[in-house]
């Protein structure tokens, strides 16, 4: 299970709203001094990102938590989001290359494009149909003491 760290903003009967740091792995990185990525989450890295996590324990605003996220969930959603659009995209330009050969290049350019417009909508469909599916939803794992890691957020 992956586990972040999150400060409950509010929260209800089963659930709570948690607020999580956005980090990049980049921090870590021996080359980040030098790498235009590293300096694009610089710019991001002071935002925080609100999700609604599943929660057995009675929660009040402003406790701290920790927030899990089964690594198969991850799995799956990044597979669905960066590799469906990706697969259409190029199983649209093969159908425009068979079906307009010797046509030129734009209506395998077209059939590309429009292979990965419906790559996107088919991972909008399917992420919604999940959104409300327990095992892709992040859980409250357990809640900390004040102060109980560096860096703790305040709201």
């Amino acid at each position: 299970m992956i586990e972040e760290p999150a400060v409950v903003v509010e929260a209800g009967d089963g659930y709570a709203w948690v607020e999580t740091q956005r980090r990049s792995a980049c921090g870590a990185c021996a080359a980040s001094g030098d790498c235009g990525t590293a300096a694009l989450a610089k710019l991001w890295s002071d935002r925080r990102m609100r999700v609604r996590a599943i929660s057995a324990l009675p929660l009040r605003p402003g406790e701290m938590v920790i927030v899990g996220l089964a690594e198969g969930a991850l799995l799956r959603g990044s597979l669905l989001v960066y590799l469906s659009p990706i697969v259409l995209l190029l199983a649209g330009a093969l159908l425009g290359q068979a079906a307009f050969a010797g046509a030129g290049e734009e209506p395998v350019i077209l059939a590309g494009a429009v292979g990965l417009g419906l790559g996107f909508l088919v991972a909008r469909v399917l992420s919604r149909r999940l959104r409300s599916d327990a095992r892709f939803q992040p859980v409250v794992v357990r809640r900390l003491g004040e102060n109980a890691f560096p860096g703790a957020m305040t709201l």
